[in-house]
Parts: structure tokens; sequence; C-alpha cells
């Protein structure tokens, strides 16, 4: 059985599409050319790798097995050229990034600004995903590095802890909450929130809070930053739990308080994921050392790797 590797390539872009025209203008082939190497790479495997219907593409059993071990396989290949190409430097490569929204919004940007600043043969595709997608993305290959941020569950990961930080609630400086100096959540339930967009991390883990308390997360308005978050609060239109390193920041320009909040679950670990940090490509690990350094000079000490096999915080 032989495989060529620009089929798996192919095979992993519709599969990630999820669309054979997607998947096919990404390989750079034309519909008809994609459509009849999906055809043969079915046909060698004697297997139904697609299901194609009007939305697209969806991946029968087999293909979801061969998304995997493709994957593998075209990591292997891209740690080779990489390896070989800057001679282990890690100054060469591409790195994808699966992130919650405060790593994505608030800390990141400054990060590889400095990181790709030094390495311009290296490229980042970095996204902002859901906990579980993150994990899931580490797990079956389709990232290089996840950033999550308090409790998760992850076996056969390693984890590593690169920063604390809390969520805090921001209120205008007048605000009745704002002479309180703790609050629970259930405290703020009564008041308006002002929320970042659906899809980001914080705002479905407070949904889960919320709900599980039977209670309900009154939505002001929905934006797109923290920095937008603190600006409505500024103006009086609700209020928000958000890090308290961004309350931090955004308080020196703004007439904002922050108050903190008695629940357990307000301190937010941050860590890494990665399947197995030795493995590698060089630029990856590069990346990961600069996120480590980032959270000693923000008075964290970056923990020793560790496997993760039940939830902790």
């Amino acid at each position: 059985m032989h495989f060529d590797l620009a089929d798996l390539r192919l095979f992993i872009h519709v599969a990630e599409a999820p669309s054979l025209t997607q998947g096919a203008r990404r390989a750079h082939l034309s519909l008809a050319a994609a459509s009849t190497r999906i055809k043969e790479l079915e046909a060698q495997l004697d297997a139904r790798l697609l299901y194609r219907n009007s939305r697209g593409v969806e991946l029968t059993p087999a293909g979801r097995r061969l998304l995997e071990h493709a994957r593998h396989v075209m990591r292997q290949v891209d740690m080779l050229k990489g390896e070989f190409a800057d001679g282990g430097s890690g100054t060469t490569g591409h790195i994808r990034i699966f992130a919650n929204t405060t790593a994505v919004t608030e800390f990141m940007p400054e990060i590889l600004a400095r990181f790709l600043a030094e390495r311009p043969g290296v490229t980042v595709d970095l996204q902002e995903r859901l906990t579980r997608d993150i994990i899931r993305g580490v797990m079956d290959g389709s990232t290089d590095l996840g950033i999550t941020a308090g409790p998760i569950t992850a076996p056969g990961l390693e984890r590593l802890h690169f920063s604390t930080d809390r969520l805090a609630l921001v209120v205008p400086a007048d605000h009745p909450l704002a002479a309180r100096g703790r609050v629970t959540l259930d405290d703020t339930l009564r008041y308006p929130h002002i929320s970042l967009h659906d899809g980001s991390t914080l705002l479905a883990f407070l949904r889960e809070q919320v709900e599980s308390r039977g209670a309900e997360l009154i939505l002001r308005i929905q934006v797109s930053s923290f920095e937008a978050v603190c600006r409505m609060v500024e103006a009086g239109v609700g209020i928000g739990v958000i890090p308290e390193s961004a309350a931090q920041r955004h308080r020196r320009t703004m007439d904002l308080a922050i108050v903190a909040l008695d629940e357990p679950w307000a301190v937010r670990e941050r860590d890494l994921l990665v399947r197995e940090l030795e493995a590698l490509p060089a630029c990856v690990r590069a990346l990961i050392e600069a996120v480590q350094a980032y959270g000693r000079q923000a008075g964290e000490p970056a923990a020793a790797t560790g496997t993760s096999t039940a939830a902790s915080d």
C-alpha cells in the first residue's frame, strides 16, 4: 500500500474545511482533481472516507481514523523538514494554536509579536476555541498547542502551568456593589451584564455557573474585547466579569471599581497543553519557552510538566 503525502494533506484540508471545494482550494487543486484524488484514496484503502451532502462533507468512521493517522504522519514530515531546514534552531516552521479568549485577546498577541519578529521563518495560526475543543484538538493532533484556564480534565496530555489569574467583577465607580469588598456570583445576577461574544470561553463558562444555580444571566450587550467590556461598564451600561489582570490594566485609564469574586472557581490556573513535549518541533518548544517566560515575568514560576488525569484547579 502506497500513500502519497499530497493526498494525505489534501484529505486533511477537506476534513477540516469541511468541504471538498474549500479543501481543494487550500490544496491549490481544481475541484475535479481533488475529487479524483479522494476517490483514488478510498479505492486504495477499500473504504469510504466521506459522506457527501448539500452542506459539504462528513467523515465516516474510516475517515476519522485516517484523519488521525494523516495528521500524525504530516506532523512528523513537517517536523523533519523543520529540523533539517534550520538545524533544529526553531527558526522555521508552522505552529497551530487553539486558545481561550483571554489568551487570544490579552497576552498571546504581545508574546507572538516578539517571538515572530525574532523568527521570520515561522508562521502561526492562532484560533479561539472553547475549552473542550482545545483539549480535543490537542488529543487528535489538529493543533500543536492548547492554552486553557481553569480546571480541566485532559487524560494523557502534558500540562505546563505558566501563570495564575483571577476572575473579578468590574462595575462603575458609583455602583452599589463598588463598596463591597467581595461579592458572589449570585450577588451580581440582579444586574445586567456586559459580556464577550457568543463562542468565547469566558461567556460559556459563566453561563454554566449561572445555569447550575437555576438562574439566568441577564445580558445587556455583547462585545468583542475586555477593553470594550470596561468601556461599557464605565458608561454605566452594566457590570462585567473579566480576568483581574485585564481589569487592573483598563482601570488605569477608566473610572472603574474592581470587586473580588468570592467563588472557588474565580482563581484561574493557566496551562499549556501538548501531547508530547519532547516530540514537538523546535519552533513549538521555543514558543512554549516564550510563554513560560511571560508567566515568570508576571510573577508566576512555570511548574514542571505533568500528565493530567483528572480535573484540578
